[in-house]
């Protein structure tokens, strides 16, 4: 399954420490050989601050207790310099760490600035430390320390490419930790920031917004509001167009999200468009099973890719946790698409069409009906399943039309902000 495996392709647009996780997963799958999973950590390894780290995987890739010299110095200098922005950033930790004079702190950066630099003697000079020291923590592997100093930058700091910067690194370190509802937060901010930043180049503008995605798979995947959020995203256009000139793989991803989804079924009409355009630039299963079922209405072919589905889930580390959800709902739009245009169908057929025994298919059918999600009837005597098209309640109709609204408002408030602005 390496073919389909999509590691390579999202590390490139991952920060370094984001890349361990997904080297782990692959490690744990046996994808690839250990020694070489090894190798690759080490390598990732080397250009960060983790020395300690560094030297454990060394020892056990070479079978060895030795330590060598460039890592033994290596980590004399790591510890030096984080002794000396300990000592640079200690004025501003004391404040920090008292919370009373946190709370003296105001919504205006400039008017804080003024304030710290009258009662306390800090200065700009000490602000700019803080972030160099967070950033050391995070390059050193302590994420926690990382994001409470990133977000007291944040509220701090006046300089806007190193705000910026900030909440990439809280993102993060936010990941990292496993605060996935801080993470989330923290996404919706940083592309809120990208969105009212249309001056940037264009080149800039995509590579951020393919950065965002990706980064935000984390999050996604891990939180209870994750498919909704990641539909929402991908789906606009300007980050659509980013998916289809930078990152069709993510594709995968949009897929599994609306298939599993059933109350955003309003956009799967944009995902069969753009699946299909996409599919001479990329096609994985769980695309191809989208393009045969939805597109080209064949069954046979949906089939074969669903059967393919389970195995590429299984082997992807934001997916893997999604593939029972989604082979259910997969088997689901194939039984009722199926059953739609057939209007009748023996069982026995179904049974091969989904990839399951007669008695299994017939179990599975009888607790879709008796769960009220399928307007359906099985004909014992005949063996045949008959299904009537289930529609969308006149709610959930209102309320996906309400979230079309939202977002092309918003698109257009940022589009109204960015002439304003110029």
């Amino acid at each position: 399954m390496t073919q389909y495996d999509l590691t390579p392709a999202i590390s490139k647009h991952l920060d370094k420490h984001l890349i361990f996780p997904l080297l782990e997963f692959l490690g744990s799958k046996g994808l690839y050989d250990v020694a070489d999973i090894e190798a690759a950590k080490l390598a990732l390894i080397e250009k960060t601050n983790m020395v300690d780290y560094a030297v454990d995987i060394y020892q056990q890739l070479n079978q060895t207790d030795e330590v060598p010299e460039s890592l033994r110095q290596r980590r004399g200098e790591v510890v030096a310099k984080l002794k000396s922005l300990e000592g640079a950033v200690k004025p501003i930790t004391d404040f920090l760490s008292n919370e009373e004079n946190v709370k003296l702190l105001k919504q205006d950066k400039t008017q804080n600035m003024t304030f710290l630099q009258k009662e306390f003697n800090i200065g700009p000079e000490q602000v700019d430390a803080l972030y160099h020291f967070a950033k050391w923590n995070f390059e050193c592997g302590n994420y926690s320390a990382a994001a409470e100093y990133l977000y007291h930058y944040r509220t701090l700091s006046t300089h806007p490419e190193r705000t910026i910067a900030s909440l990439w690194g809280k993102v993060a370190a936010d990941v990292l930790l496993q605060e996935f509802g801080s993470a989330m937060d923290d996404i919706l901010k940083l592309k809120e920031m990208l969105d009212v930043d249309t001056f940037a180049p264009v080149a800039k503008q995509l590579q951020q917004k393919a950065w965002l995605m990706h980064w935000s798979l984390f999050v996604f995947f891990n939180h209870e509001n994750g498919l909704n959020a990641l539909i929402d995203l991908f789906m606009q256009d300007r980050y659509l167009t980013a998916i289809q000139l930078t990152s069709q793989h993510l594709l995968r991803y949009l897929a599994v999200a609306v298939v599993v989804n059933k109350r955003r079924r309003n956009v799967l009409n944009d995902l069969k468009r753009v699946v299909s355009q996409e599919a001479y630039e990329y096609s994985d299963p769980v695309t191809e099973f989208v393009r045969c079922l939805f597109v080209d209405y064949d069954f046979d072919g949906a089939q074969e890719q669903l059967a393919k589905c389970e195995e590429v889930l299984d082997t992807d580390f934001f997916l893997v946790a999604a593939k029972d959800a989604f082979m259910e709902a997969a088997r689901q739009f194939l039984f009722e698409n199926y059953c739609r245009i057939h209007q009748a169908i023996s069982i026995k057929s179904l049974s091969e069409k989904l990839n399951m025994d007669e008695e299994a298919t017939e179990k599975w059918i009888v607790n879709l009906i008796r769960n009220a999600r399928l307007n359906a009837k099985i004909d014992s005597k005949a063996g045949t399943v008959v299904m009537q098209t289930q529609t969308q309640s006149a709610y959930e109709q209102l309320l996906e039309r309400s979230r079309g609204l939202g977002l092309r408002t918003l698109d257009l408030s940022n589009a109204v902000f960015g002439a304003m602005r110029a």
